[in-house]
């Protein structure tokens, strides 16, 4: 229910901002076409927003033959998060990075970078997957898909506003605000989404491995790598990189002022912090609170 509760506040907030754009280029009828496309916008970005993220990143499906490795990790690691199998895609991007998706737990996917495969070793892979995981356990991925999708198209509209100059509305000035501004508040939502999630899906995903030094480590090799090697396709589709477990735009844009990620080192430290799971009697589920704890997939 509290789920359900952040992605409407989270719709309204998203929709609030475009009709104002739409106030600023049209007037009281551009409120009610920015109505209109807001509320379109809503009802793609539910069901479809996933497989356009998906998209945008280049992502490409893997078999379970193609990676029949990484699909037994993952099936392990959602068996004991008690979650039913993702699907998995690859992004053909150097720079290690992953990040989840999908409308809810029977409809997830997982997508990781190659860079991300060839970089880590197998625990720090499953510390990965696992806190991509917690986030489809939290079912954050709804909200983090859709307002991504939502504040790419807000920040295209506060692009379009330098070319509609209305006097009334307060010209060239204000388009230029609006321009600047608008793009600046979704980021702002996506910055107050970004953050608390991204401790919360550690903690958890570090619960489902059993292993939290392990993906302590990955967030280390994956935030030193992000400087160093561009991701093309988040670059070019900004309004994702909240999405990931490393801020990938990292490469080229001046993104820290309005980063949507708590401090890697904040995240590090949290996680060392925490204890390595006991080898449990039975098999455990991880509850959503996430309270239990279980070992990793690669202690035997």
């Amino acid at each position: 229910m509290a789920g359900n509760a952040k992605v409407f506040l989270l719709m309204a907030a998203m929709t609030a901002l475009v009709m104002a754009l739409g106030w600023m280029m049209g007037g009281q009828g551009g409120v009610i076409i920015a109505f209109l496309i807001a509320g379109g916008m809503n009802f793609f970005g539910y069901w479809n927003s996933d497989k356009m993220v998906l998209r945008q990143q280049g992502a490409v499906e893997l078999s379970p033959h193609q990676g029949a490795k990484i699909h037994a990790m993952t099936a392990r690691l959602a068996e004991r998060a008690g979650l039913p199998m993702p699907k998995l895609y690859l992004l053909p991007t150097e720079q290690p990075n992953a990040f989840a998706t999908g409308r809810n737990p029977a409809n997830a996917a997982v997508a990781v970078t190659q860079g991300l495969v060839n970089t880590l070793t197998p625990d720090e892979l499953a510390g990965v997957i696992a806190h991509e995981l917690a986030h489809i356990k939290h079912r954050d991925t709804l909200t983090m898909t859709i307002t991504a999708t939502m504040a790419g198209a807000i920040a295209m509209m506060g692009n379009m506003m330098i070319f509609t100059r209305r006097d009334d509305r307060g010209g060239m000035l204000g388009s230029i605000a609006a321009m600047i501004l608008a793009p600046l508040a979704a980021t702002m939502v996506q910055m107050a989404v970004s953050r608390a999630r991204e401790y919360e899906a550690d903690k958890t995903g570090a619960e489902i491995c059993g292993q939290p030094r392990a993906l302590a480590s990955a967030l280390q090799r994956i935030a030193g790598a992000a400087g160093r090697t561009v991701n093309m396709p988040a670059e070019q589709n900004p309004a994702a990189a909240s999405m990931f477990i490393i801020n990938p735009l990292a490469g080229l844009r001046m993104d820290k002022l309005f980063t949507t990620h708590p401090p890697t080192e904040e995240r590090i430290a949290r996680l060392m912090a925490m204890r390595a799971a006991p080898e449990p009697a039975t098999p455990t589920r991880i509850p959503r609170s996430g309270q239990g704890r279980s070992q990793g997939p690669w202690s035997h």
